[in-house]
């Protein structure tokens, strides 16, 4: 299923990782601004309801 990469299989192989990488990076940093974003809001959202 792998395909034939000669003497570029390191070159794509390590591009292939370090888009993986980057990609799960984009990932974890979104989910963790979503969570931020969400904590920040009920935060507001509690202050308006008992102010």
């Amino acid at each position: 299923m792998m395909p034939e990469l000669g003497k570029y299989a390191g070159a794509v192989l390590s591009s292939y990782g370090v888009s993986l990488l980057l990609l799960a990076g984009l990932v974890a940093v979104s989910v963790w601004r979503s969570r931020r974003t969400a904590r920040a809001l009920r935060e507001v959202e509690e202050r308006v309801r008992n102010g």
